[in-house]
């Protein structure tokens, strides 16, 4: 089973209330098991929301509300359903297809905090804790639907 990030499945759960729909993630996940995650709205987030940027060991919003225990709580429970899930399925997860530059799901490189567009080095906590349980996470900017 792969995690893949609700909003490039297409769902409106986007802090603005869209999505990041990407074709090539959509056909992978028609012939693989998949298991939609949106952390951000697992950990009670409204939809649309002010944007958040990871700054070190927070996350901050547009407004400058620290959002980071939504952010974490998010991540836990979004992680503990996916476990549950697997095990219900009889499968494990095999890896996680996740949004770039998230501060949820960014997987080696994340938005800086400035609201600039400027990404820096760093996972988002959805991720960080894929890969302290050796998951690999990629983004749908390293994804190829043919591997």
């Amino acid at each position: 089973m792969y995690l893949v990030s609700a909003c490039l499945l297409g769902q409106d759960t986007k802090y603005n209330g869209g999505n990041n729909r990407n074709e090539a993630v959509i056909e992978f996940a028609e012939k693989h098991s998949v298991f939609p995650v949106c952390p951000e709205s697992r950990g009670g987030l409204p939809v649309p929301r002010p944007p958040a940027e990871r700054v070190g060991d927070r996350v901050i919003n547009r407004e400058g509300e620290d959002v980071t225990g939504m952010f974490l709580a998010g991540a836990r429970s979004s992680l503990a359903i996916a476990l549950s899930e697997a095990e219900r399925r009889g499968e494990k997860i095999e890896g996680a297809i996740l949004k770039a530059n998230s501060p949820s799901c960014g997987s080696g490189l994340i938005y800086d905090g400035s609201f600039t567009g400027t990404t820096v080095r760093g996972d988002g906590c959805f991720t960080e804790l894929l890969k302290e349980l050796g998951i690999k996470v990629i983004s749908e900017k390293e994804f190829d639907c043919n591997d």
